[in-house]
């Protein structure tokens, strides 16, 4: 059945049933002797009782979570030496959406540097520092050149220079729509696109919500690893970015991580999208399982500070409240939900206090998501602050009260 022909009301039963069998699955943990019961005076005080640690983590459904590989890796013997004739090499993979070459080694005399770019030149990246293990970041098109720049001064040496020991290839837009398909397909009745999908782009909305569209400048879509879609956001003025802990925890995997900012739809009616501004992710300050967020700084923050940023709520969201959800669904360019003919027209919050990984953490809506919009935020209509971090499909949807996630990292921000 598609998702435009599912009944509303349906889809809140089944989820329902769903919340009752996490309820009993943590029962069955609780007798174990290892997990905390949750108090019955939780549901009166959801804020207090997460942030006290009362709450155990109840088991989700990976098939919740909107994360699937979008590209692959393959192994590649390909290198530049000082002592070689040659000074570019061209990685390639047909029909790639990217290539994104990885560094086994890059050891580089000093003033020497090496370049990533497209063929045309259009869009180049240079490191100056020798490195070891490291990913460079991507290039759009299905094909990377990489050059060695040396003086003719530099000495002649096959230790100096670049070895790339692999690639990732981002699939073709059509593939990455048709997994997006087949994911919505293989996660009914759980699934994200509530009816129909009613998101729409960013550029869509410039001339009759031009401050929802400011508003959807701060957040950026993640590249993790080569090949995994998530989306995150610019909180405070200071270098701080927001995204789900279960994109990733550890600041080895930040370092791996791209950060896009900018990557919107040239007008509403094309497919051609701006040139992202990417840079790199740069520490881990703060993570947490329970309520599914990290925060983490970037490298060269000068770059993307231009994009503005947003501000957590320091109170809890109220139903019925209009919200919307800027978001980077399957890695395309900036896509906005606010519509929603489930509540009638608009995106509302549908129940203020819901289960995510712990019973009372969430907020719920019906806002169309998909894989890939993990670590966006939903945003009040009203105040144009963050009332949620979205993290969960399921119809209704749900994300962290911005309020708990406040109370613990609102000092580092």
């Amino acid at each position: 059945m598609a998702a435009s022909e599912r009944r509303p009301r349906a889809e809140h039963g089944k989820r329902r049933r769903r919340k009752a069998v996490l309820a009993a699955s943590a029962g069955a943990l609780a007798l174990g002797g290892a997990a905390v019961v949750v108090p019955t005076a939780f549901a009166d005080d959801p804020v207090t009782e997460v942030l006290a640690g009362a709450a155990e983590i109840l088991p989700v459904d990976d098939s919740l979570l909107g994360l699937v590989d979008v590209g692959e890796v393959k192994e590649l013997t390909e290198s530049l030496s000082y002592a070689d004739a040659q000074d570019a090499v061209t990685v390639s993979g047909p029909d790639a959406g990217y290539v994104k070459v990885h560094f086994e080694r890059l050891l580089l005399n000093a003033g020497d540097y090496v370049t990533v770019s497209n063929p045309e030149g259009t869009e180049s990246y240079r490191y100056e520092e020798s490195l070891v293990d490291g990913w460079a970041t991507s290039i759009t098109g299905d094909t990377a050149v990489v050059e060695l720049h040396r003086a003719e001064s530099s000495p002649v040496s096959d230790a100096l220079g670049v070895v790339i020991d692999r690639a990732a290839y981002g699939f073709a837009a059509d593939v990455v729509d048709a997994l997006a398909a087949e994911r919505a397909d293989a996660a009914r009745p759980e699934e994200s696109l509530c009816s129909g999908d009613e998101k729409r782009r960013s550029a869509c909305y410039r001339t009759s919500y031009p401050e929802v569209v400011e508003h959807a400048e701060p957040v950026a879509r993640l590249l993790i690893d080569g090949t995994v879609l998530c989306t995150a956001f610019r909180v405070g003025e200071e270098n701080r970015l927001l995204t789900n802990h279960h994109c990733f925890t550890e600041t080895w995997e930040a370092k791996q991580t791209e950060v896009w900012f900018g990557y919107d739809c040239v007008t509403c009616g094309a497919d051609t999208a701006n040139i992202p501004v990417k840079v790199a992710g740069q520490q881990v300050l703060k993570t947490s399982k329970p309520l599914d967020y990290t925060l983490f700084s970037v490298e060269d923050f000068s770059r993307i500070d231009q994009f503005g940023y947003l501000e957590l709520s320091d109170r809890a969201a109220a139903a019925g409240e209009a919200i919307y959800i800027p978001q980077h669904p399957a890695g395309r360019p900036t896509e906005i939900a606010m519509e929603s003919s489930v509540d009638g027209g608009n995106c509302v919050v549908k129940d203020p206090v819901y289960d995510g990984y712990v019973a009372g953490s969430d907020v719920s809506y019906f806002c169309d998501t998909e894989f890939g919009s993990s670590g966006s935020p939903v945003i009040s209509r009203d105040t144009h602050e963050v009332v949620a971090l979205h993290h969960f499909g399921g119809c209704p949807n749900s994300g962290v009260n911005a309020q708990l996630i406040r109370a613990e990292i609102g000092h580092l921000i």
